[in-house]
């Protein structure tokens, strides 16, 4: 997700942001409102969104925690990795990448031993929304060169396992772009629009 200055993305979504959903009339942003508004309609199987409700609580609390912590730090290495280098036409300083990789590091140990504990997924056997979410989310350093999940054994099990579930085909075809992302580095953006995005984007990593 991000801003989006799209017309499309404007008509969906009041905040101009993409993922948006568009069903019949009504329109709905953010994407773990979107997944749950999914998964309701269409009567998903129980482990995604759990019908217990202290399950399903579990899957909220990762939800909430996620967003403020690995969320806020492991999409920002493919924006200083790839994005920003691509717009501003200059790479970042190396100690930008090392304090997100920082902050990442923090949440990853608290994700481990918070959420991941001893258990298959985050909250049981079964896999849920809460490891949909956050596996995405960590695919993005992978795909720009930084294996978050080397020299991590829990973690890296953890991630067999969803790649198992989802199945392996299908994982790999929702993460294709991301693991392809240092591509774009080789694509030609128009100098005016260089100009207009690179402050903002400078910004972004305030």
């Amino acid at each position: 997700s991000g801003p989006s200055n799209s017309e499309g993305a404007g008509k969906v979504s009041l905040l101009k942001r993409v993922p948006a959903l568009k069903d019949g009339d009504f329109t709905l942003a953010e994407c773990t409102a979107i997944l749950l508004y999914l998964s309701r309609k269409y009567n998903t199987p129980d482990h995604w969104y759990p019908s217990d409700i202290q399950k399903r609580a579990q899957v909220d609390e990762y939800l909430s925690w996620h967003h403020a912590n690995i969320r806020a730090n492991a999409p920002k290495t493919m924006w200083i990795k790839v994005l920003i280098p691509l717009f501003t036409g200059q790479p970042l300083p190396s100690e930008k990448l090392q304090e997100v990789m920082e902050g990442l590091s923090t949440s990853l140990k608290q994700f481990e031993e918070r959420f991941l504990q001893d258990k298959a997924f985050i909250i049981g056997n079964e896999i849920s929304l809460a490891d949909l979410v956050a596996i995405v989310e960590l695919m993005q350093p992978v795909g720009v060169g930084c294996d978050i999940f080397e020299e991590r054994p829990r973690l890296m099990e953890w991630r067999r396992r969803v790649e198992e579930a989802v199945g392996k085909e299908l994982f790999f075809q929702a993460h294709e772009m991301i693991l392809n992302i240092k591509e774009l580095s080789n694509i030609q953006i128009d100098p005016q629009l260089k100009e207009h995005l690179a402050p903002v984007l400078m910004k972004m990593l305030k």
